[in-house]
């Protein structure tokens, strides 16, 4: 049987970034840590996890802080260096409810909603004829508290914008025709920094979501 390539794009949550009082400096979980790297182990070694998570990462937006950050921007290079794909997790929006955007959630599904549209358009590559990959689209969990006060001006309003994220994410993937998981429903953001995950938060969702995956893809589970 081929192996099925699995492309995760994201931000920090996806990257593995190791929360911290106050905020950052910090490091990267290990790769097997990771919620990738546990969706890696569950799946098995038929199914191959491609990273490619980028802190601070937003969906289809310039941040003036960085230029390399627009999802957007990046995604078709990114689908068409990664060829043949099966299937196109994103997971963004998180850095979308920076107060210094002022995006409504319905804006940051709108943002999610083009990226969709690049992976089921990224047929054909760059000189090759492959098919285009589904794309599952994931809610990040809402943002908690955050006891830094940079961070509290940073993501000022974030908390109730990002709580909306997964009702208006499975609104947008219901009518795109994509199937939609919000990560919220099985781990929230429990990091000191109140943005990015434990490493318990990490293997709860990597063992979630290789669940999701095998009913998308027709897997059975690894071993079976």
């Amino acid at each position: 049987m081929p192996t099925k390539r699995i492309l995760c794009f994201g931000d920090s949550l996806t990257w593995g970034w190791v929360p911290v009082a106050d905020g950052m400096p910090t490091e990267r979980f290990a790769p097997d840590v990771r919620w990738t790297g546990v969706l890696a182990a569950e799946l098995g070694p038929d199914y191959e996890v491609i990273e490619e998570g980028l802190s601070a990462r937003t969906t289809n937006l310039d941040d003036p802080t960085d230029p390399r950050l627009n999802g957007a921007a990046y995604l078709p290079s990114c689908l068409a260096g990664h060829l043949p794909l099966d299937l196109v997790v994103l997971m963004l929006g998180t850095n979308d409810t920076k107060a210094y955007f002022g995006r409504t959630p319905l804006e940051i599904a709108l943002g999610m909603s083009v990226l969709v549209t690049q992976v089921l358009t990224s047929g054909g590559g760059v000189g090759t004829s492959y098919p285009a990959p589904q794309a599952l689209v994931v809610s990040p969990p809402p943002v908690a508290a955050t006891p830094h006060p940079w961070f509290q001006f940073i993501f000022d309003g974030s908390q109730d914008k990002s709580a909306k994220l997964a009702e208006v994410y499975s609104a947008m993937a219901s009518f795109v025709k994509v199937p939609f998981f919000d990560a919220g429903s099985v781990i929230s953001t429990d990091g000191v920094d109140g943005i990015h995950f434990t490493e318990q938060n990490n293997a709860e969702l990597g063992r979630a979501m290789a669940e999701q995956i095998r009913g998308i893809l027709g897997a059975a589970p690894s071993g079976d």
